[in-house]
């Protein structure tokens, strides 16, 4: 599929509509968003652009709302503007082969009064930004986003805030908030917080007024937040506004005079209460020396390192800063009902008598209503219809509520939906259990939604059904609401992890919530994964692939209320897992805030077939569309798909699997030889003989690991093994031949029995283009459904993913290396750049290797990151087999928290113990995102080498049972062609 293509169906679905007003007198109507496509329908669908606007500017009883244009590069952006006038310009960093700042530049040459925005979702972008640097002088401000999509809308408030607060505390005598913040990371957390609680005081303000004037009147009051990032713009707004701004919260350390001043801050509020400054100040900063001048100024003070900053300002704003219903009627005015919504009106539409249906029917009110609430598909449908038309007012009212039905599903298609008991009968699609963010795997699992349905996909693959599973989602919402309710502080870290869960498994969920899983589990008796769905998690930016817990359950018990127990219990478990100490570690290593991760939670049918007790798939895998150690004639971009019988956690944990390239399937990828020693030899299924347990004994009791031949019993082997032939030491296609089997899945791949190979090839390409990086997505495949014999073949796709590729290439050409420096070599390598700054290596002895050792080394290993971390430092840490393998005996089974300060990782191959080299997904996708460099040096190769003797002749640092610390006196140079994958280390 070419971008012509994808353009035209990412034109089809509709990001933007114009379904409400905005009342301010000079308000952006029109905005340009240049952006992946993937970034746009985040917006929309995660951030629900359209229903955020909506549900405020209907609140505050406003009439217009900005419309959004969206485009995928700078040249498209240039274009639309010499068609089109554009209030204001917003514009991500990867926006095609034109930067940002040329375009901010070719922009103002011709647009010299549109703002432009520059908006970062990639966190080491932040690091790079320099406000005063020549390149920025086109760009208006900087914001960062982290995953929250109201970063959207406040942007959108400070232009308009902006245009407004002359005029308006002029005329309306409005308040204003004066924010002083040079961090983009910083003020982009607090403004959006300043707006929210804005909004919450104003809608309540609203609530109580009766008079529409006075409703009018409040909203234009609200306060506006004017952002400024040095002294002299600080003490200008002041200057101007003075006598409006309600609170001033500052920054301390900022520019001053045009140079960075660390006193800035103080020096601004003691000149301000030399002229009388009268309103409440906020002072932050990173520094605790910061907090007694604070105090002896008589101000307030947080600390930006504090854990629960963000809980602090909110507690500062509420302390310190003091649309309509449809209102069914009979023909002589007595209400009735009201509805407040249009899941109400739907439902007194059901019971309202025949009067009431009559009288507003003649005068055109419930297509006027809806008009006004943004539903114009139902207003139309509704508008010309005349009471006469009907025979019956009984039919009149059949006739309505079928129109809600059929525009209803023809408009939620590819969309998420509210939860509704009539929702849990359909075959596909999302349902929002809860208010909030859907975070990163719902995300994904949105957007795939959305593409699916809008390319109109399962018209590519007739005899084959493509599906996301059914998918139930709890948003974050929930997850403030638990952490409110049941006290959890930051007290709870100090406990140990089996506390911490057995601390949230006692919790309370919401009673809302609880309601829903009520109903849910009354009407749904299929197996369920319950999953995390972090609000950093599985982006661009900090993918957490791996971090958070995921439950299987058999949702089969007898007793509803027992199943009710294990659902809510393990959502509350996927919550505690935010806190447990690996996840700690990882947020702290990508340097952010405990308190900034919220939790979504993902309800999806689990895919599979009852085998004899035993519930899986006939096939789960992953696949990239970017493959990290591509062999022989193989490219990068062609990638990399690995499967495996049985559930996916063989797959995604690095134990016994398949892999092979989606573009040529038939090409294996290792010898017969290599495959007869690394064939898959048992598989996971839900276990659904076990009804009755707890999670907090064994947080994977519903699992069972199964040996392959069991498979082979159950039937679910049919078309995906072949046999070893001794006599001719080879594989034969032939699952019927007598000998060991070997799951290679030769009928899937060289025979087309199934087009597993096309379709990867053809989702990983329209994602990596719709997300606009390589991709990774999960799936599971049934070739025939158990429950439904006469169904087609389905592969369902689980949830997508970003991969982090590192594009700043180097180019090393191993003719000029001089072989007898260097201390490793290797044709294998992922990473790129240069590493100049690291000074020790922690290796496993190779004399003292044992593979059933594995548990002591990873302990050890453990023990010296927390050595490394405690002082600062990265290392180069060298091992055999997997790192990070759920098999002990392929490898050392650590995870990522236990070496993440390890800067270059590298898997060498021992005498008498070759494993081949590993892919694990969750492991890879963090070390990819961490930019951390990862090597293979098999054993025996002609080309690659480690030099152990030189290892052994330096000082060793410290020593364990079965690894050794050096630490050399200079920085070793390591360099990586992420290109060639030639990667090496001098001496």
């Amino acid at each position: 599929m070419d971008l012509k293509e994808l353009n035209y169906y990412y034109n089809k679905f509709k990001f933007g509509e114009d379904i409400f007003h905005n009342l301010m007198k000079k308000k952006v109507h029109e905005i340009l968003l240049v952006s992946t496509f993937y970034d746009a329908f985040i917006f929309e669908q995660d951030g629900r652009l359209s229903e955020q606007i909506y549900g405020e500017y209907r609140q505050l009883n406003l009439s217009t709302s900005p419309r959004v244009t969206s485009v995928p590069t700078g040249i498209q952006a240039l274009e639309m503007l010499k068609t089109k006038r554009y209030d204001l310009v917003i514009t991500m960093m990867r926006i095609g082969e034109m930067s940002p700042f040329k375009l901010s530049r070719l922009i103002k040459e011709d647009n010299p009064d549109i703002p432009i925005l520059l908006l970062l979702n990639v966190s080491n972008d932040v690091i790079m930004i320099d406000k005063t640097s020549d390149e920025m002088k086109y760009i208006d401000n900087v914001f960062s986003w982290n995953g929250d999509s109201k970063i959207f809308l406040t942007m959108i408030k400070y232009i308009e805030d902006i245009w407004n607060v002359e005029n308006d505390t002029r005329e309306g005598l409005v308040r204003v908030i004066l924010l002083v913040e040079d961090s983009i990371h910083y003020y982009s957390m607090f403004h959006p917080l300043l707006y929210a609680e804005i909004m919450k005081q104003t809608q309540l303000l609203i609530s109580e007024e009766l008079d529409d004037i006075n409703k009018r009147r409040r909203m234009r009051g609200r306060p506006k937040v004017l952002l400024c990032h040095n002294f002299e713009d600080a003490i200008e707004l002041y200057e101007k506004y003075k006598e409006f701004i309600i609170a001033i919260i500052s920054d301390i350390r900022y520019s001053y005079r045009g140079k960075e001043h660390p006193q800035a801050g103080i020096k601004l509020i003691r000149h301000l209460q030399i002229h009388k400054v009268d309103c409440p100040i906020l002072l932050q900063s990173a520094e605790s020396a910061n907090e007694q001048q604070a105090k002896d100024l008589g101000v307030h003070f947080l600390h930006k390192n504090s854990k629960t900053l963000l809980h602090d300002l909110r507690k500062f704003v509420v302390n310190n800063l003091g649309f309509g219903d449809f209102t069914f009627r009979l023909n002589d005015g007595t209400e009735i009902n009201r509805a407040n919504s249009l899941q109400q009106f739907k439902q007194i539409l059901k019971t309202v008598p025949d009067e009431s249906l009559v009288f507003h029917s003649s005068r055109n009110d419930f297509s006027a209503w809806l008009t006004a609430h943004g539903e114009f598909l139902f207003a139309k449908r509704i508008r010309d219809l005349k009471v006469k038309d009907f025979l019956t007012t009984e039919e009149m009212r059949k006739h309505l509520i079928s129109i809600f039905r059929e525009v209803e599903y023809e408009r939620n298609r590819g969309k998420i939906l509210h939860f509704d008991p009539s929702f849990l009968s359909i075959e596909e699609g999302i349902i929002r259990l809860s208010e909030g963010s859907l975070g990163g795997k719902g995300r994904g699992i949105a957007f795939l939604n959305s593409l699916f349905v809008t390319m109109e996909f399962e018209k590519r693959f007739l005899d084959v059904s493509i599906k996301i599973p059914k998918t139930f989602i709890i948003g974050t919402s929930e997850f403030d609401q638990f952490i409110e309710k049941n006290k959890v502080g930051n007290w709870i870290t100090e406990k140990t992890d089996f506390e911490i869960e057995e601390y949230f498994v006692n919790g309370e969920l919401s009673d809302k919530l609880l309601s829903c899983l009520r109903v849910f589990i009354d009407n749904i008796e299929y197996p369920l994964a319950v999953r995390s769905s972090g609000l950093l998690e599985d982006s661009q930016s900090q993918p957490f692939a791996g971090i958070y817990q995921t439950f299987m359950l058999p949702n089969n018990n007898p007793d509803k209320e027992t199943r009710l127990m294990h659902l809510a219990n393990s959502i509350k478990l996927v919550f505690a897992s935010v806190y447990l100490e690996s996840a700690r570690n990882y947020i702290e290593s990508i340097n952010y805030k405990l308190e900034e991760e919220k939790m979504a939670v993902i309800i999806q049918e689990m895919v599979g077939n009852n085998f004899q007790g035993f519930f899986y798939p006939h096939i789960s895998g992953v696949a990239q569309s970017y493959n990290f150690y591509p062999t022989s004639d193989l490219k990068n971009s062609d990638g990399i798909a690995a499967i495996a019988v049985g559930l996916g956690k063989t797959v995604v944990e690095g134990e016994r699997i398949f892999r092979f390239c989606p573009r040529y399937p038939k090409k294996q990828l290792i010898s017969d030889e290599e495959l007869l020693g690394e064939t898959q030899k048992e598989f996971y299924a839900i276990d659904l003989n076990y009804c009755d347990f707890k999670l907090l004994d064994n947080l994977e009791c519903t699992l069972k690991k199964i040996k392959i031949r069991e498979a082979d019993n159950h039937g679910s082997l049919n078309h995906l093994i072949a046999t070893w032939d001794y006599e001719n030491n080879r594989v034969i296609d032939d699952p019927k031949f007598k000998g060991p089997r070997i799951v290679s899945f030769p009928e899937i791949l060289k025979y087309n029995y199934f087009p597993l190979p096309k379709i990867l090839q053809e989702i990983l390409e329209i994602g990596e283009k719709a997300m606009g990086v390589p991709v990774e997505i999960e799936f599971a495949v049934i070739l025939n459904n158990k429950m439904k014999p006469q169904s087609k073949p389905t592969f369902y796709v689980l949830q997508i993913r970003p991969l982090t590729i590192n594009t700043d290439e180097i180019y090393i050409d191993s003719e000029d290396i001089e072989m007898d420096k260097l201390f490793l070599y290797t044709t294998n390598g992922m990473g790129n750049g240069v590493i100049s700054n690291i000074q020790d290596i922690i290796y496993l002895d190779p004399e003292k290797f044992d593979n059933t050792k594995t548990l002591e080394m990873q302990q050890e290993i453990a023990s010296l990151n927390n050595l490394m971390k405690n002082e600062g430092r990265n290392y180069i840490l060298i091992g055999p087999g997997r790192w990070g393998s759920r098999d002990r005996f392929l490898g050392v089974p650590v995870k990522w928290h236990e070496i993440y300060k390890a800067k270059i990782i590298v898997e060498a191959g021992f005498k008498g113990f070759v494993v081949d080299a590993s892919q694990g997904t969750h492991f890879f996708h963090n070390l990819v995102s961490m930019n951390v460099g990862y090597f293979t040096v098999p054993y025996g190769s002609q080309t690659d080498f480690i030099d152990w003797e030189w290892l052994a002749e330096q000082h060793q640092e410290n020593t364990t049972k079965h690894l050794v610390h050096i630490r050399m006196d200079h920085p070793v140079v390591i360099k990586m062609d992420g290109r060639k994958g030639i990667s090496f280390i001098y001496k």
